[in-house]
Parts: structure tokens; sequence; C-alpha cells
């Protein structure tokens, strides 16, 4: 590991904050989650830190199935997020702009499209988040059968970014109005793709110039072994959740040995765990932050919401102070129900302390302290080798991602640990990470039987 090796940073934006009470915080924005001014705010905020990115996930249904629960919810509204992508595009000049689509609901060419045509309107910024959606309430919203077992729908994803790759990779630079002025098109820079598959059939060409990073980013976050092997392949970033050292680097170790199979290096991927940060100027300080928005948390809603990730409809029936009771298999998000398990049994949590927990950060690692103690935290799991870098998940916004950039950001710069400059204008050029081998007309898919 060499000395000059810099984290990199991601600010994940959602609505008024990450903890699940942060909308009723004195200082919260009620509003947040359809409030374009408040998402501008937050994006020049990330970009006045030199982050590299700004990360938008989503969830195409309400988050809750009980209406009281959703009532209480803090993430209940929220805009469209490649919608949300276009118009930060304008506002922002440096900073990467990553939002999830899912491939169980999108088809590829659309998809493609749509991200080719914000890396373009970014300049070369736009990344994104491949997910395969596990929620039942989205299922409902699209597919009459119900939620597609977790095998089908990593199969299904696999041929989704093989025929969206291959899009992007179709149009060679320079191929529309080429500089010779030989004509509006030079058909030898097109290369319409063919591709065929169990799932997708995609014929043709997007109608766009070539990105001036290539292609867009690509982001996963899967955690169970085919969601690691399909980063491994695809990604060129991965966010994680890990609340020990131990799981960090065993996760970091087990991804970033993957890539030599589809002739990768370790540095063409980086690892950003989730990192939600209470930054005070005392370490007493940032606890009382913490537990003035764990005292708003009502049992109720931290319980739901620790279900609706177990994909247990209800746990109300349990006692709150007993353990967790025995699981039965979902088709939900496996990797995140098995951290929730391994959380309560290492701590002996009873329910109402694995949702208190839980609804922090929602699985991922929480540090409350001073910036140097923050930083601290950072750099050990850095300097260990579980970490590229960090997704940071601010408990309320505005004020928790302004702290960590006003504060914390100047403590990593002063270790040498963090950039003072972009360096370039490009998500890639500023992940440095390196476009993988380009990917054209696709051959039937023969990975699944």
């Amino acid at each position: 590991m060499t000395n000059d090796r810099k984290m990199r940073l991601g600010a994940f934006l959602m609505a008024g904050g990450h903890h699940i009470a942060s909308w009723r915080h004195p200082d919260a924005h009620a509003n947040a989650g359809v409030d374009i001014d408040h998402f501008i705010d937050l994006a020049r905020i990330a970009e006045r830190g030199k982050f590299d990115m700004v990360f938008v996930e989503d969830a195409a249904a309400i988050r809750e199935r009980n209406p009281e629960m959703a009532s209480q919810a803090a993430r209940s509204t929220a805009f469209e997020p490649l919608s949300l992508l276009a118009a930060l595009a304008v506002h922002t000049t440096n900073i990467g702009l990553v939002a999830t689509a899912s491939t169980t609901y999108n088809d590829p060419y659309q998809l493609a499209r749509t991200f080719a045509s914000i890396d373009l309107l970014s300049g070369g910024r736009a990344g994104w988040n491949l997910v395969t959606s596990a929620s039942e309430l989205e299922a409902e919203n699209f597919a009459s059968s119900g939620l597609r077992r977790h095998s089908e729908r990593y199969e299904r994803a696999e041929e989704f970014a093989d025929a969206a790759l291959a899009l992007w990779e179709a149009v060679d630079d320079g191929a529309f109005v080429p500089a010779d002025g030989s004509g509006f098109v030079d058909p030898t820079r097109l290369h319409p793709v063919a591709y065929r598959g169990k799932h997708f059939n995609v014929d043709g060409i997007l109608e766009m110039p070539r990105s001036p990073q290539g292609r867009p980013i690509m982001v996963q976050a899967g955690a169970s072994d085919v969601g690691k092997e399909l980063a491994a392949r695809t990604a060129d970033v991965v966010f994680a959740a890990s609340q020990t050292l131990g799981e960090a680097k065993a996760y970091y170790d087990d991804v970033k040995q993957r890539l030599a199979r589809y002739g990768r290096r370790p540095d063409d991927m980086k690892i950003l765990p989730g990192i939600s940060p209470i930054v005070g100027s005392t370490e007493a300080e940032a606890k009382a932050k913490y537990n003035e928005l764990q005292e708003l948390i009502p049992d109720a809603v931290g319980v739901a919401l620790l279900a609706s990730y177990l994909s247990i409809q209800d746990l109300s029936g349990y006692p709150l102070d007993g353990p967790l009771p025995e699981l039965p298999e979902t088709q939900a998000m496996q990797s995140r129900q098995q951290l929730i398990v391994d959380l309560a049994k290492r701590e002996n949590l009873s329910i109402r302390e694995v949702a208190r927990n839980f609804a922090g950060a929602r699985g991922h690692w929480q540090v409350a302290g001073t910036p140097s103690q923050i930083a601290d935290a950072m750099e050990e799991r850095f300097r260990a080798g579980a970490a590229d870098g960090f997704n940071i998940m601010a408990p309320l916004f505005p004020s928790g991602l302004g702290d960590f950039v006003d504060h914390v950001v100047p403590e990593l710069r002063r270790r040498g640990l963090f950039r003072e400059e972009y360096a370039g204008r490009t998500l890639r050029e500023n992940l440095g990470v390196q476009s993988m081998a380009r990917q054209r007309a696709t051959v039937p898919s023969n990975r699944f039987p």
C-alpha cells in the first residue's frame, strides 16, 4: 500500500438524513425529499469538500405497507433519481452523480440511453448503481407474479449489465460529425449491438456521441456470493455495509481477489463502505447529538423498519426485550439479513436494541466523536486494506454533511489521506479507475443453465 494512496468519498443523499427519525429533529426540513434547492445545496456542499460523488438511492414503491408506519418514516417522499441527477448536473461542475436503477423493472436500451444522456449533460460525471430490487412492495407495482427469486433476479441482472455495457461501447470517439468533414456520421466508428439472451434481445445503437469518460461508472452494493461475482465482473465502485473491521476486511479481500478472473487489477475497483458520522467539537457533544436522534425513534417505527429488512411481516408478536426469532428463508436482501443477525448475536441485543441500532443507518457503521476520532476510525480501516474510501451517510441534512466537510475533511487532508483538488473533470478520472475492456456485440449468454 503506497503512502500517496488517497481515500475516495461519496455523499449518500437521502431527503432529511439517514437516521429514521431525522425528520423529527428541530433542525429538520420536512419536505426535503421533494425540494430541489435542498438537493442542490447538498451536492454543492459535497463538491466544496471535493467528494468524488453524490449518490441517490431508489425504491419504486412506498417504503412501508402499513400507512401508519409510512407516516412516521423519514423517507416517505422523494424525487425519481434519474430526473434528480439531470437537475444536479447543471448546478455542479466536478462532482460525480450516481443513482440507483433496477434491472428487474427496466429495459437495457431505455436505461442505457438515459444514463448516457446524463453522462453527456454532466460532462462525463454519471454513474449507475445497479440493483435487482428485493422489495415485495416494488414487485406489486410492476409484476403480477410477485417478487422474483434471488437467483432469477441476478440472472436477469447479468444479462442487463452485458446489454447496457455493449450499448455504451458501440460508439467510438468521433463517430458523429467526424473531424475530417466526411459526413455527419462515420459508419466505421459505429458498432451495432446484437445481444441475445434468455431475458433480453437488443439490436441497435445509441444515437449519441461517446461519453467523455468512455461510459458511465458502474456501481453495485451486492454482498451475496452472486452479487459479489457480478460486481467483480462489471463494477467500478462497490458500496458495502460492514459493522466491524474484521467484516470489512473479509468483504474487501473477497471481492478484490475475484477481479483477476476477469482480467482486472485490484485498483480497477473502489470499495466504499458506508459510514454514518456524527461530528462534535467534543466526544460528549457528539454522543449527545446521537442520543438526541435516538430518543426521537418510536419503538413501533424502529421495529417496523427492522421487520421490513428482515422480510418479516410483523415482529410485534415477539417480546421487544427478547432476542430476534429464527428467521425464515426469503428472497429479499439476504446479505443485510445476515448482517442484522450477526450484530444481534455478537452484541447480545434484544429486538428493541437491534431496531434502535438499525434505525440509525440501516446496518451501516455509525461513529460519533470529534473530527480527530472520526478520522482515526476511517484511517484505521483505510490503512488496514478494508476500504478504498467511504460512502458518507450523514444522519441529518444539511448539518451532518456540512459538519463532515468543514471539520473531518480538513483532518483527513492534514494526514495526507484525502485530495486537495479534483484530479480531472470526469468521475472516472477522479476515482482513478480504468475503463474495462470494450464490450461489443454480445454473444448469447450461457452463464446460466
